[in-house]
């Protein structure tokens, strides 16, 4: 209510009861917490926003975003190892499958050797000898090369262990912003419950925006004064 509009209460210019009806008007046309809440869903934040400030949602909540983020990475990292220990565990077992082929060649080639040694005009012999040879080569050459990749496996899985100490890490500014959330709680806790506590006048001397606003227990004491 407006400073006219109280003089003219004073006046005895103004139906109370239409300003009563219009009083519940506007109550009801106050936005419900639904619509509050629907509100802060639908809220964008950006870096260029000074205010209104972020709403308290599960995805502005800092400590609860940071404890999401150590969730997940944790689990990311726990499937890779998986995947990278069964691909170490596959190729282990690929060396020894090519360690038992370059046995068999070795057998060949003996077998061979000495064929061609008993019959040096049997050309099919040395030319059995020579392919065993070749193929045994390759095979070593392969071996080589999962011996290689099984290496780098051990290096990604060391290099992977720095993903826990940047999880320890994040965990210990999520104990220092709970330490000091804390801290404030405690610092501006009063001795008297909320609920004791005498309501915030809504307009006080030097008030630009509340200047011409009287609240409703204004005109109730001014009512009540009436009525003496």
């Amino acid at each position: 209510m407006t400073q006219e509009e109280l003089d003219a209460l004073m006046g005895g210019d103004v139906d109370l009861e239409a300003l009563e009806d219009e009083s519940s008007e506007k109550e009801e046309e106050s936005p419900s917490t639904d619509e509050l809440e629907h509100n802060a869903d639908e809220y964008k934040v950006s870096a260029s926003h000074k205010w209104p400030p972020p709403p308290p949602t599960n995805d502005n909540k800092m400590v609860h975003q940071l404890d999401d983020v150590t969730k997940e990475s944790e689990e990311k990292a726990s499937e890779i190892f998986d995947h990278i220990e069964k691909i170490s565990d596959e190729l282990m077992e690929a060396e020894e499958t090519l360690a038992g082929v370059v046995g068999t060649f070795n057998s060949n080639i003996e077998l061979f050797k000495t064929l061609s040694e008993k019959f040096p005009d049997v050309q099919a012999f040395k030319d059995q000898l020579e392919k065993n040879e070749t193929s045994k080569e390759t095979v070593e050459t392969h071996i080589v090369s999962l011996q290689d990749h099984g290496d780098s496996i051990m290096n990604v899985m060391d290099i992977m262990q720095y993903q826990d100490i940047h999880r320890q890490k994040i965990e210990r500014v999520i104990n220092v912003m709970r330490a000091l959330s804390s801290y404030m709680n405690e610092l501006f806790s009063g001795g008297k419950d909320d609920s004791k506590r005498v309501a915030s006048a809504r307009h006080l001397p030097g008030d630009s925006a509340t200047e011409d606003v009287v609240s409703s227990d204004d005109i109730e004491a001014l009512l009540a004064s009436f009525s003496k």
